[in-house]
C-alpha cells in the first residue's frame, strides 16, 4: 500500500456550463487562481480542460499552449490535458492537444455511452495517442470506464510497450450513466483486474456526482489515489453546490489524512509517475 495519497485536480471539464455553475474556473486567470490554491491544499495534479471567451469547451492549440505555459510559471503542478475533450471533439484535434507539450495527456482505453452520448474511443486512436506520448516523453494516465477498457489497457501494453518513464497509472472513472457504477463493489472488481497489469501500476479513482464519497473512501481502503474536482461533482451534499474546487480538494485532503497517507509532494508524485 502506497504510504501517500496522490490529488489530483478537474477543476472545469467539459459538461458544466458557466451560467448554471457560476464558480466553474473557465478563464485562464480563473484556472491558475484555482490551481495555485488546490496546490497550496495538497493537489499535486491538475487535470486541465480549457474554456473559450464564451466559455464553452475548446481544443484550441493556442490556448492550450498558453495554459500549460501560464500554470507552470504559477505552480509546481504536474500539467495533465485531457485528450478527451468534449464528446463532439475530433480525432485530429485531441492528438492534437499533445502539441501543447504538457507533463501528462490523459489516454481513455475504450468507447462507452456516456449519458445520451457516445464518447467514440477506436482501437487505433487509442495506439495512435499511446505511441505518440512515448516518443514525445508524455506520461499518460489512462482512463478506466469500465472493467473492459483494463483488458484493452493489457493488450495495448503487450503489443507497444509501456508509457514513457515506465510506470502504468490508471485512473478508473466511476459514476457516468453508461461506465461502471461508483460502488466499492465496482471499486474491488477493478482494483482486482490490475493484477493483469505490470507490476507496480498505481490507480486514483474518481467518483461522478453523489459517487464522489463512496469512491473516496473505497479507493484510500484499497491503497488508491483520489481525482476530485468540479468536473466531475458539482453538489458538495445533497441540496448544497460547491462553492469552489479548493472545498473539494480540501476535503479530499481530509480524508487521506484520516487513513493516514497525507497528501504527497509535487516532488513525490513526479517520482510516483515517472516523471
Amino acid at each position: 500500500m502506497t504510504t501517500g495519497t496522490l490529488i489530483t485536480v478537474a477543476p472545469t471539464g467539459a459538461e458544466s456550463a458557466k451560467a448554471e455553475v457560476p464558480a466553474l474556473p473557465v478563464t485562464l486567470d480563473e484556472l491558475v487562481l484555482t490551481a495555485k490554491a488546490c496546490e497550496a491544499l495538497g493537489a499535486a495534479v491538475i487535470h486541465v480542460h480549457i474554456r473559450d471567451d464564451e466559455a464553452e469547451p475548446t481544443l484550441d492549440p493556442g490556448r492550450l499552449r498558453e495554459t500549460v505555459t501560464a500554470l507552470r510559471e504559477s505552480t509546481d503542478l504536474i500539467v495533465q490535458l485531457s485528450s478527451g475533450g468534449a464528446v463532439t471533439d475530433p480525432e485530429a484535434a485531441r492528438l492534437a492537444v499533445l502539441d501543447a507539450g504538457p507533463d501528462m495527456a490523459s489516454c481513455t482505453m475504450g468507447t462507452l455511452n456516456f449519458g445520451d452520448d457516445v464518447f467514440l474511443n477506436r482501437w487505433e486512436f487509442i495506439v495512435d495517442l499511446h505511441t505518440r506520448m512515448q516518443e514525445r516523453g508524455i506520461v499518460p494516465e489512462y482512463e478506466i470506464f469500465d472493467l473492459g477498457h483494463l483488458t484493452a489497457l493489457q493488450r495495448l501494453l503487450g503489443k507497444y510497450g509501456l508509457p514513457h518513464g515506465g510506470h502504468v497509472h490508471v485512473d478508473f472513472v466511476m459514476g457516468v450513466p453508461g461506465g461502471m457504477p461508483g460502488t466499492t463493489a465496482a471499486l474491488v472488481a477493478a482494483h482486482q483486474a490490475l493484477r493483469d497489469l505490470p507490476a507496480g501500476t498505481t490507480f486514483s479513482a474518481t467518483g461522478i456526482g453523489r459517487s464522489t464519497i463512496p469512491v473516496m473512501l473505497a479507493a484510500l481502503s484499497a491503497g488508491g489515489h483520489l481525482r476530485v474536482g468540479m468536473e466531475d461533482t458539482v453538489t458538495y451534499a445533497k441540496g448544497r453546490p460547491v462553492e469552489s474546487n479548493m472545498q473539494l480538494v480540501a476535503r479530499a485532503v481530509g480524508f487521506a489524512q484520516l487513513a493516514q497517507r497525507p497528501p504527497l509532494t509535487t516532488a513525490e508524485a513526479r517520482q510516483l509517475l515517472g516523471l
